[in-house]
């Protein structure tokens, strides 16, 4: 018997904002930087181990363009890290969903799309107005994110036509890992001395990318992307709940309010016709 594609995006979901609430839980003992670092290259053996790209016959232009997703990839998971370390999980991800969310609106000509860009902004808005567990750093960090999160899905889309399969993902994990190596490993960094500290990285990237990403690649091929595009709408308040659940995050009235606008921006954008574009688990 199969299973249902729309229980496989909603345990996609569930993984990744677990495993962002573990990462969070270890910040006190290890870096935000080496657990993405671990949580990359983790992924990376997996899908390695999985899939074996294949790297000749690529153009110059293909390889500009691996590198570029490889980046936005590092960039995305970095910020987002550092941002879950000075903001609670559920703000951070609703500042960051702002990303994916603009690029679904990109150049829209309707008005009634201008109607959700203004309900997003509204909500927005209000995390501003309420700063109780906000800093402007948790903040900055959670746009970057955003915006490097809307970059890998224009890259993602070039990629995925000029390279195989997912060969071009697990180029770009690669790329995304080497760029974090030289903070993670070297003389007088010992957070990878602990076998402990390589295990949850190794957890975490099981929960945040390779669960996730399994998940969703099932479930693509059988459902539509407007209805993918409203489950992935989701994700902030999935994220909201793992705080509370795993890390005790609980938040005011107003920042539940700012993430429903969020949400039903999301939801808005989808049903009207511009779906949000797959995203790569944060």
């Amino acid at each position: 018997m199969s299973t249902s594609p729309v229980l496989l995006v909603l345990v996609g979901i569930a993984s990744v904002q677990l495993g962002a609430g573990v990462a969070k839980s270890l910040f006190d003992e290890v870096s935000p930087t080496t657990l993405v670092w671990l949580r990359l290259a983790s992924s990376l053996l997996i899908f390695a181990a999985v899939v074996r790209p294949r790297l000749r016959g690529h153009s110059r232009g293909d390889w500009l363009v691996v590198l570029g997703f490889g980046l936005a990839l590092g960039t995305m998971n970095w910020a987002i890290y550092q941002s879950f370390a000075r903001i609670p999980l559920g703000i951070a991800v609703t500042i960051e969903f702002v990303g994916p969310l603009s690029l679904a609106l990109l150049g829209s000509r309707r008005m009634r799309d201008l109607a959700w860009v203004g309900l997003a902004a509204a909500g927005v808005a209000l995390l501003g107005l309420d700063t109780d567990g906000v800093t402007w750093a948790g903040a900055g960090f959670a746009l970057l994110a955003g915006a490097a999160w809307a970059a890998y899905i224009l890259l993602s889309a070039q990629t995925g036509r000029r390279w195989e399969g997912v060969d071009g993902l697990v180029v770009a994990s690669l790329v995304a890992t080497l760029l974090l190596t030289p903070y993670v490993v070297g003389p007088g960094r010992g957070d990878l001395d602990s076998a402990w500290v390589l295990a949850v990285g190794a957890a975490v990237g099981l929960l945040s990318s390779v669960v996730p990403y399994s998940c969703e690649l099932v479930a693509l091929r059988s459902l539509r992307p407007a209805v993918f595009g409203i489950l992935m709408s989701l994700e902030p308040a999935a994220a909201a709940l793992a705080g509370i659940v795993v890390l005790g995050e609980l938040l005011s009235a107003p920042q539940w309010l700012a993430m429903a606008c969020v949400v039903v921006a999301s939801i808005g954008a989808t049903r009207s016709g511009r779906p949000l574009p797959a995203p790569v688990p944060d």
